[in-house]
């Protein structure tokens, strides 16, 4: 059966797409015809499964990621807040005082005497965040012990809020972070604090205050 030139071309485009070589299209009868037509839908079906077999898949192992990724995060109680302040020891307080007001220029506050710790505070406002400045109140104040040790002073803690302490004590507890009080104390800010062992945190003294 001989076919017009338009239709010998779109059948001889279909050979090329379809790589069959050694015949001719003006050559071809209409079985030949309909064996490439079957041949063309059978390679597009194909191509649909093996795409939708692969979207599967991709499908199954982001959900398995995902469940993956779920159960190993753990659900808490509380959440860890801004950075409240770094605690800096200083063996004479006026002269700190000083050094920040009048030579760095930032804004000082009063010194605040704290009993209950055993320590007096003055806190240096810095914009993102608060340097606070310790001096030994009374003869067991642990700042005597930190400055016996280091006779210029130096970095002492460092303070984080936490939208609920008793939440967060609970669940360090449960993990074997110490705690150097069995209940909170009243921080320089007015709120509950509580401190983390420094050999737990890397070294670290980690103080924990109630936002």
């Amino acid at each position: 059966m001989i076919y017009p030139t338009s239709q010998r071309d779109g059948i001889a485009e279909m050979e090329k797409n379809l790589g069959v070589i050694g015949y001719h299209s003006c050559d071809l009868t209409f079985d030949h015809i309909s064996l490439h037509w079957e041949a063309t839908k059978i390679v597009h079906l194909s191509i649909g499964l093996l795409t939708r077999l692969q979207t599967t898949a991709h499908t199954v192992r982001t959900l398995s990621v995902s469940r993956s990724l779920t159960q190993k995060v753990p659900c808490s109680l509380w959440k860890l807040g801004r950075l409240n302040h770094v605690a800096i020891a200083v063996p004479d307080l006026e002269k700190a005082q000083s050094f920040y007001k009048s030579v760095l220029g930032a804004q000082v506050s009063e010194t605040v005497p704290l009993p209950e710790h055993g320590v007096y505070t003055v806190f240096v406002e810095l914009g993102n965040t608060k340097l606070e400045l310790l001096h030994p109140l009374g003869e067991k104040s642990p700042i005597s012990g930190f400055l016996q040790k280091n006779k210029a002073g130096g970095m002492h803690h460092i303070c984080i809020e936490v939208d609920d302490i008793k939440a967060a004590m609970a669940e360090l507890k449960e993990k074997k972070i110490r705690i150097l009080s069995e209940e909170p104390k009243i921080g320089a800010h007015g709120k509950p604090v509580i401190f983390l062992h420094p050999k737990d945190c890397d070294g670290v003294l980690v103080e924990l205050e109630q936002a």
